[in-house]
């Protein structure tokens, strides 16, 4: 199972995520987001555990406790809203129009005057 990790503290590292979630089973992976052009943490993370069960346990045990002076918020991660090739799409499209109608609209023009 795939869960969201909220609210970090910007000092934890990814080995600090997976300690933390390590005493409810094993840990398959655990990332902090972290901004790809300063490499600063986002406040964010994600841990995958092997077991859906202690997975859960862990969401009802960690869920709300304080980490770092900061309380922390974890559910289960669910998968963005929309798809990654529903806003891009649309983006594109949108670009593509605007574009395209700009460029006729400017010949028009030129070729008016």
């Amino acid at each position: 199972m795939n869960i969201y990790v909220g609210n970090l503290s910007w000092n934890l590292k990814d080995q600090d995520l997976q300690n933390l979630f390590a005493p409810y089973g094993e840990v398959t992976s655990a990332k902090i987001v972290s901004d790809k052009f300063t490499n600063r943490s986002k406040g964010f993370g994600f841990v995958e555990m092997a077991s859906d069960d202690e997975a859960k346990a862990a969401i009802e045990a960690l869920n709300g406790t304080e980490v770092d002076g900061r309380n922390i918020v974890v559910n289960e991660s669910r998968p963005k809203e929309g798809g990654s090739g529903g806003g891009g799409g649309y983006k594109k499209r949108s670009f593509g129009q605007s574009g395209g109608g700009y460029n006729k609209g400017g010949g028009g023009y030129r070729d008016r005057y």
